[in-house]
C-alpha cells in the first residue's frame, strides 16, 4: 500500500498540470500580498486571510510531497532551492498577530513569490548563471570602479566651482558620473560645464566610451556565456557519459559471452 501511495505521489510530482497548478497558486500568492497593501474593505480582509490560509497549507503539503518522493532523503536538503523552499514554508507557518514575529512572517511570505524561481527550470538557470558569473566579474567591476575614481577626482577638481552640489567631493562626482552612465539627463551637466571650458565633452565622452559601453558589454558577454555553459549542463545531464557507455558495452558483451558458453555447454 505504502509503495503504491509513493508511486501515486511521484506521478504526481512529475505532473505538468500539478507543477502548472503550484505556479498558479504561486502568482495567487503574489496578488494576494499586493491587494493587502491598499485599504480593503472588511470583506475583502477576510477573504484574503482564508486564501492565506490556503496557500500556506498547500505549500506545506507540496514541500512534504517533494520530500516523501524524493528517493534519498538527505540529498532533498543538499539542494539550495529545496532548502530555500522549506525554510520560507516553515516561517510561513507563524501566524501573523501582533506578536514579535508578526513582522518577520509578513516578510517571508512576501518571499514565497520566489519560489517561481525553484519551480520553473529556466528561472533556475537564470540565477544560477548570475551566481556563477559574480566571479568573473569582479576583475571588471574593479576596472570600472578605477575608472569611476579617476574621473570623479578629475571632475571634483575641475569643476567643483561650477556645480558644488555635484562636484563638491569625489563621493558626490562618483554619484553624478553613474547618473552619466546611465544616461539620466547628463547632457544637462556635460552643457553646463561646457560654458566654463568648452571642451569638457571630451571628459564625458570618454567616460561614457569606458563605462557605458566597453564595461557594460563585457558585463553582458561574461552573463551571456556563463548562460550558455548552464544551459549546456543542463541539456547535457540527462545524457551519460562515455565512461557509462564503455560500462554499459562491456556488461552487454559479458553477458553475450555467458550466453554463448552456455550454448556451447548445451551442444
Amino acid at each position: 500500500m505504502f509503495e503504491n501511495m509513493h508511486a501515486a505521489l511521484v506521478r504526481l510530482r512529475n505532473n505538468k498540470s500539478f507543477e502548472f497548478f503550484v505556479i498558479a497558486v504561486i502568482i495567487i500568492s503574489a496578488l494576494e500580498i499586493g491587494a493587502k497593501t491598499y485599504d480593503l474593505p472588511p470583506s475583502a480582509l477576510l477573504v484574503t486571510q482564508y486564501l492565506d490560509v490556503f496557500i500556506t497549507l498547500f505549500f506545506l503539503i507540496e514541500i512534504l510531497i517533494r520530500f516523501i518522493t524524493e528517493d534519498k532523503k538527505k540529498d532533498f536538503f543538499k539542494s539550495a532551492w529545496n532548502l530555500f523552499d522549506t525554510i520560507v514554508v516553515v516561517i510561513s507557518l507563524i501566524p501573523i498577530d501582533e506578536s514579535e514575529m508578526a513582522l518577520l512572517a509578513r516578510l517571508i511570505r512576501i518571499f514565497r513569490v520566489l519560489r517561481m524561481i525553484s519551480i520553473v527550470p529556466e528561472l533556475r538557470i537564470l540565477i544560477n548563471s548570475l551566481l556563477t558569473a559574480l566571479p568573473r566579474l569582479g576583475y571588471v567591476v574593479l576596472l570600472m570602479f578605477i575608472i569611476f575614481y579617476i574621473y570623479a577626482a578629475i571632475g571634483s577638481f575641475i569643476f567643483s566651482d561650477i556645480n558644488p552640489v555635484l562636484w563638491g567631493n569625489i563621493a558626490i562626482s562618483m554619484l553624478t558620473l553613474f547618473r552619466v552612465m546611465t544616461f539620466e539627463d547628463w547632457t544637462d551637466i556635460q552643457y553646463e560645464t561646457m560654458e566654463v571650458y568648452p571642451m569638457s565633452w571630451i571628459f564625458y565622452m570618454t567616460f561614457i566610451f569606458f563605462t557605458a559601453f566597453a564595461f557594460l558589454n563585457m558585463v553582458i558577454g561574461i552573463v551571456v556565456g556563463v548562460m550558455e555553459e548552464e544551459h549546456s549542463k543542463e541539456r547535457n545531464k540527462g545524457q551519460p557519459s562515455l565512461a557509462d557507455i564503455q560500462n554499459q558495452i562491456a556488461s552487454l558483451s559479458a553477458q553475450l559471452s555467458d550466453i554463448q558458453q552456455q550454448a556451447k555447454n548445451k551442444r
